[in-house]
């Protein structure tokens, strides 16, 4: 539960699930009922009322979001679900009949009239006051800065396009003017998210809008280029590996935007990769990945794996092993393949047992665990720039460029405790394990 003290205002509660991308949603239906003057609350027993943003991605998710459904029901009684799995009312309503209202993802609008419907607002023109950045879930010093809706590709094994639909991109303008009023009060690292970003724009023709007065292309290069002009670090989230997120990678060199690629590659595998209906070319990711790096040799590559496909064979396996072993990536993520109900996925033949995809799976993350220390490793002895997340007694916890909050590793800063939550510090690097550094101030 989130935010701020009760008062005799009509009072919102929210539960917000799964990725940044929903976390967005909730704080823009926060932001809009925080405008009309409901009060936010930390507590079921001081909201009037819950609004649960729910994931449907996964069965475990889906499971989570069920189950939080249910804890909003038992602990308040009023309750209006939101999200992904709200594509799936029926199910939602056989395990808990008495939620209020259903409705999908993104639905802004929807979610709103809803709670007008259920406890209308009380106007006051001298209290109902939103900040001009909207209402954050974040620490103050980085947001979540959405770009799009939707996706436009059908891998077997997603289904998000049947919740959120095709892509739908923001005007540039827009994104931009979001961008820069967090910079001014006070967001030190924009993190761009969508479902694809590196495809943004494409369904508006790339449509020239205006930011500040000055025309700007609603293109993925266009709009790291502008981002890269504000006083904050900025880093590129779920990007789709298109031959012209190339032209990024300058950018990022000169120092305009991080040094940060997450890009989920899934698979190394043509025959899996093409059953996920993915791009299938590996050795062309390998070729890509050493010209990024000859041109930014600072650059930090993120990326996500399924293990465990259905019909993945112990050879194709090792094939994915062999391409962690060339790729060297810095930061990755995996999965056991999970039949997500509505993935085409599911109904492929051989599936994978339980118990192979398990053991595959630790021996994925145990192969990339020395990877990601070997890496880490290279970084003991260097002075590097830190975002402090974080003050505790023994000290402070930040993250270098190469990390992003929730996901990613940390520095742990001895005897730093007189600093502050979103200071940017110089430090020197003393020691490294597969996940996180450890420092001291530099003089």
């Amino acid at each position: 539960m989130n935010i701020k003290l009760k008062n005799d205002r009509p009072s919102i509660g929210m539960v917000s699930l799964g990725c940044p991308k929903a976390l967005v949603d909730s704080e823009r239906i926060l932001t809009q009922l925080r405008a009309q003057g409901y009060e936010l609350v930390k507590h079921y027993q001081d909201a009037d009322l819950v609004v649960v943003n729910t994931c449907g991605f996964i069965d475990a998710a889906v499971e989570e979001s069920l189950d939080a459904i249910g804890e909003a029901l038992e602990h308040n009684g009023k309750v209006i679900v939101t999200g992904c799995l709200g594509a799936r009312e029926e199910e939602i309503r056989s395990r808990h009949p008495k939620v209020l209202k259903i409705t999908g993802a993104h639905a802004y609008e929807a979610v709103v009239d809803a709670v007008h419907e259920h406890l209308p607002p009380r106007h006051d023109p001298f209290t109902d006051l939103v900040p001009p950045e909207g209402i954050k879930l974040t620490p103050r010093h980085y947001a979540y800065l959405k770009i799009s809706e939707g996706c436009n590709h059908r891998c077997s094994f997603c289904i998000i396009p049947s919740m959120r639909g095709d892509l739908l991109s923001r005007p540039v303008g827009e994104v931009l003017g979001e961008a820069e009023r967090l910079v001014h009060a006070g967001v030190k690292e924009l993190l761009v998210v969508s479902q694809d970003t590196s495809a943004y724009g494409v369904d508006r023709g790339y449509r020239t809008d205006f930011w500040n007065g000055r025309p700007v292309k609603t293109r993925f290069l266009e709009l790291a280029a502008a981002l890269g002009e504000l006083d904050a670090w900025v880093r590129l989230h779920y990007v789709y590996p298109y031959p012209h997120v190339d032209q990024v990678i300058p950018l990022m060199a000169e120092g305009l935007i991080l040094p940060y690629l997450d890009i989920p590659f899934q698979h190394a595998s043509e025959r899996i990769l093409k059953l996920m209906k993915r791009p299938a070319a590996a050795e062309n990711a390998l070729a890509r990945i050493k010209a990024w790096r000859e041109i930014c040799p600072d650059l930090t590559l993120r990326s996500t794996f399924i293990v465990g496909f259905p019909g993945e064979t112990e050879e194709e396996f090792e094939e994915l092993l062999d391409f962690l072993d060339r790729a060297q990536l810095d930061r990755v993520g995996a999965f056991a393949y999970s039949p997500v109900k509505g993935a085409k996925a599911n109904d492929l033949p051989n599936p994978v047992s339980e118990d192979i995809k398990e053991e595959r799976l630790e021996r994925f993350m145990a192969f990339q665990a020395a990877i990601s220390a070997d890496r880490l490793s290279l970084k003991v002895g260097q002075r590097v720039w830190v975002l402090v997340d974080e003050v505790v007694e023994e000290g402070a916890v930040a993250r270098t460029k190469a990390d992003a909050p929730e996901i990613d590793g940390q520095v742990f800063i001895d005897g730093a405790s007189h600093l502050n939550v979103g200071d940017q510090v110089e430090v020197i690097i003393e020691e490294a394990d597969e996940h996180d550094l450890w420092a001291h101030l530099a003089p």
